[in-house]
Order: C-alpha cells, then sequence, then structure tokens
C-alpha cells in the first residue's frame, strides 16, 4: 500500500516540476495564472481506458492545485457533443482516428488535439480460450451453438457502429443478433458464460483489464472489416490549451507502452478500486517513475 510519504514526494515532485515552468513562462504573467482553476474530465465510466487516465490526471492536476471534476456520460455522443460545447474541458482517452472518427468529422472545429499517449489502440472480437473459432470469418458456421447473439456494448460506441456497419455486412453474419446493452451487462454475459466453459461471442477492445482478466482470445480479422490499430488522444474543448498552456503541455507529454497501460488500468479498477484511486496512482506512479519524470518536462 502506498504511504503518505510516498504521495508527498511524488506531489511534490510535480509541483516543483510546474513551478519552475510557470516561473520560465513569466511567473503568473501567463494565462494560467489568471484561469479559473477548476478542470472537467470527461468518460465514459464502462471504458476503463478512460476511467483509468482520468483519475491518474485528477490526481496529478490537484496536487497542483485544480479543482478537478470527473463528469461520467453514457457514450461518446454526448461527450463529444459536450467537450465541443465547452462544457467538459478535457476527454483524456478518446479514440478520434478510427472509432470516433464520425464524432471528430462533427466537431473537430470545437475541438484541439493535445497529443496522442499510447499508440495501440484496436477494437477486436473475442471467444473463449477454449472455443475452436478462430475467425470471424468461422461465426456463420458457428451461429447454432452461440445462440445467434454476438454480445456488444452501448448503442453509442463506436465499436457498436463499427459492428453493425462493417464487421456484419463483411462477414455475413445477418443471422446473427447483435446485443446492445452496456460493457458491464457484456461482461456479466462474459463471465456467466466462461465460468460454465460454454460458447460467446464477444466485442472488446484493447487497452481493456477484461483481455487479462477472463480466458478470451482475439478473432482474426482477415478482411480488416474492426479497422486499423489507433492512437488514443487527449481531446480539449476549444482554447483549452490557451487557457491552461502549462496543463495541456504536461498533458502532451504522457506517453504510455502496453506494460505501463494495463498496470495502470488493473490497480485502478481493479486491485485498489472504487474510492481508492488516488492510492492506486500513487502506487503506480511509484512503479513508474520514468513516467512522472516525463511529466516534469
Amino acid at each position: 500500500m502506498t504511504t503518505k510519504k510516498t504521495r508527498t514526494r511524488v506531489g511534490a515532485a510535480l509541483a516543483g516540476a510546474l513551478s519552475i515552468s510557470l516561473l520560465a513562462a513569466g511567473c503568473g504573467s501567463g494565462d494560467d495564472a489568471a484561469d479559473d482553476n477548476s478542470i472537467t474530465l470527461g468518460i465514459i465510466p464502462s471504458w476503463t481506458d478512460g476511467l483509468s487516465t482520468a483519475y491518474l490526471w485528477q490526481h496529478v492536476l490537484e496536487e497542483e492545485g485544480y479543482d478537478v471534476e470527473i463528469q461520467e456520460l453514457a457514450d461518446a455522443a454526448p461527450l463529444y457533443a459536450g467537450l465541443a460545447n465547452g462544457d467538459v474541458d478535457v476527454f483524456p482517452s478518446a479514440w478520434p482516428e478510427v472509432t470516433h472518427a464520425d464524432y471528430m468529422d462533427q466537431y473537430e472545429d470545437d475541438l484541439e488535439d493535445i497529443g496522442t499517449y499510447y499508440g495501440n489502440a484496436k477494437l477486436t472480437f473475442a471467444v473463449p480460450t477454449y472455443s475452436d473459432i478462430t475467425s470471424i470469418a468461422e461465426l456463420p458456421d458457428y451461429v447454432d451453438e452461440l445462440g445467434g447473439q454476438i454480445y456488444g456494448i452501448e448503442p453509442g460506441a463506436g465499436l457498436t457502429r463499427t459492428t453493425k456497419e462493417s464487421v456484419i455486412p463483411t462477414y455475413g453474419l445477418e443471422d446473427f443478433t447483435l446485443v446492445e446493452s452496456s460493457t458491464a451487462a457484456m461482461l456479466a454475459e462474459l463471465q456467466s458464460a466462461t465460468d460454465a466453459e460454454e460458447p460467446i461471442v464477444v466485442t472488446l477492445w484493447k487497452p481493456f483489464w477484461a483481455n487479462s482478466a477472463f480466458p478470451v482470445k482475439d478473432l482474426e480479422d482477415p478482411e480488416g472489416a474492426l479497422g486499423d490499430s489507433e492512437g488514443l488522444h487527449l481531446l480539449g474543448r476549444d482554447g483549452f490549451s490557451e487557457d491552461h498552456s502549462e496543463i495541456a503541455e504536461m498533458m502532451a507529454r504522457l506517453d504510455l507502452d502496453d506494460e505501463q497501460y494495463g498496470s495502470l488500468e488493473d490497480m485502478v479498477v481493479n486491485e485498489y478500486g472504487e474510492g481508492r484511486e488516488a492510492e492506486a496512482v500513487d502506487a503506480w506512479f511509484e512503479q513508474n517513475p520514468d513516467v512522472l519524470e516525463a511529466l516534469q518536462g
């Protein structure tokens, strides 16, 4: 468990770095000193890539004296709209290159791209490791065994749209019903099926802790219907980097690899859990001091 001494060290290191940066920028003559110290981070709570990075930034920014609110929205559509309207300051884990490309087409003039912090995100279809199925192309042969159902997530998710508009027609999966509900409901079905070693196919993505928590494997996508791997970005409302230039520069320095991201998500979501997110971030920074050094610039 992280000690108070560790928390103080992490906070002091970040505070010192930001103070030096502010002095170099003019010690209060810049935009940051005059701006409101409230920052709202928008997340889809069931997408734990965003949840974990939001708590990382909440902890870092609160150490700097900011008042940080994490606003939970049901799916991507209201989150992008809130960002474009200025009701949300930062979406800390956006998928703008492929999965959320249509939202970017709609709102990009009212958003700004702060930076890419992870470069290997991708959408997947998955089955249990005990399944004989190896490819999405094989699914039509297993429609009866699978009960004619593909378990998906929120109706407004980019993954849901891609499944309906690309994967199903590409692979002739019209005999299947895509069950659209929530990530939590999909995971409950996955838990039940794998506990009983029954067949199931679900829509998943990486990075996501469920890929290691459940005995699942990705199905091959020979036609590329799920799209290429993409980067995860921090998106800000229009004018965010002008209003909070030092914070935007710090955010742009975040760069996570697979192992770092996986451990962050696991610590925040599973190992420490709800109500202990600050402890989880402290523990993670202690194990990943190079990331902290990079944020300091």
